[in-house]
């Protein structure tokens, strides 16, 4: 469910337990590395997609990182064939530069997004991907796999949480107690707009489908970071998820959507599983909301 990235010569890089490369240049010949659909909770199918120098370009992967990420073109995001990586550890960082910025909870680290000037804190514990990573869910009989909701750059907790081989395909899928991350939401019409649907979709994505009517979003209200961003916020919940396997569990959902400094709409989401004995307690969810704030890449 969660698989890890390619090496550009086909197979998983010896030399670093998670390794990840940078995105080349659109104009450049590029293709996308990611992992076959897994099965996540409920049946629901988690995609984790890395932009990885190859080949060829598919023009249909910038169009989809550009609607679904609300960035540029370098945003393009389209699933190929991979092998997974082990998990790396808190202490492994993929993330080169995030590291220049600060955390402002003490032992935290910081999460950035480039593409999209946003950055938050997690804990220690949770691991964080590179910043051309991609992970979204799709419909499972969408053959096109059009992502219903998407996020970049994200952190995990607890990467193999739950294992299972729910089609019985002789491989087992894993999925994270936790995922949380960013993406821009050109096209949007209202921030309140992007905390219900946004939310909504990542439960049901994640945990219900087919489902909708077992996802039920409480009422959008308005939220205020540490930093002065003032936005909507909203979260949704699963009930009578039916328990076929053992991973088959309820799932929740919170995204806080706000306007940019730029005057974009963009957002960040939390998703994992709920009702469990371990599941991130709603307080911990919001204290890493709080931290949210624009920043200025280096490199801009």
């Amino acid at each position: 469910m969660w698989p890890g990235e390619q090496s550009p010569t086909g197979g998983p890089d010896p030399r670093q337990p998670n390794p990840y490369q940078q995105p080349a240049p659109w104009n450049a010949p590029t293709v996308t590395s990611g992992g076959p659909p897994g099965r996540g909770p409920g049946n629901g199918r988690t995609k984790a997609v890395a932009i990885v120098a190859a080949v060829a370009v598919v023009v249909a992967a910038a169009v989809t990182g550009a609607v679904l990420l609300g960035g540029g073109e370098d945003e393009g995001a389209r699933p190929g064939p991979t092998a997974s990586a082990p998990s790396s550890s808190p202490a492994d960082d993929p993330r080169g530069g995030d590291d220049e910025l600060k955390p402002t909870l003490a032992g935290w680290n910081v999460v950035a997004n480039p593409g999209q000037g946003i950055a938050f804190d997690v804990p220690a514990s949770w691991v964080r991907q590179s910043p051309t990573w991609v992970t979204y869910v799709a419909e499972d009989d969408d053959p096109d796999e059009k992502p219903l909701v998407a996020m970049k750059a994200p952190a995990v907790l607890q990467e193999k949480w739950c294992g299972s081989d729910g089609d019985r395909d002789g491989s087992v899928d894993h999925m994270p107690l936790a995922t949380a991350g960013t993406r821009g939401n050109n096209g949007a019409r209202s921030t309140e707009e992007i905390a219900r649907d946004d939310s909504a979709d990542w439960v049901y994505g994640s945990f219900t489908q087919p489902d909708r009517d077992k996802v039920s979003t409480e009422p959008v209200t308005s939220f205020t970071t540490s930093s002065g961003i003032r936005g909507s916020v909203a979260t949704s919940r699963s009930s009578g998820v039916e328990k076929k396997g053992k991973c088959d569990v309820n799932g929740k959902a919170t995204t806080f959507a706000f306007e940019s400094a730029d005057g974009d709409f963009v957002s960040w989401s939390f998703v994992g599983p709920a009702d469990v004995t371990d599941e991130v307690p709603d307080a911990t969810v919001r204290r890493i909301l709080a931290t949210v704030r624009e920043y200025t890449p280096a490199d801009s």
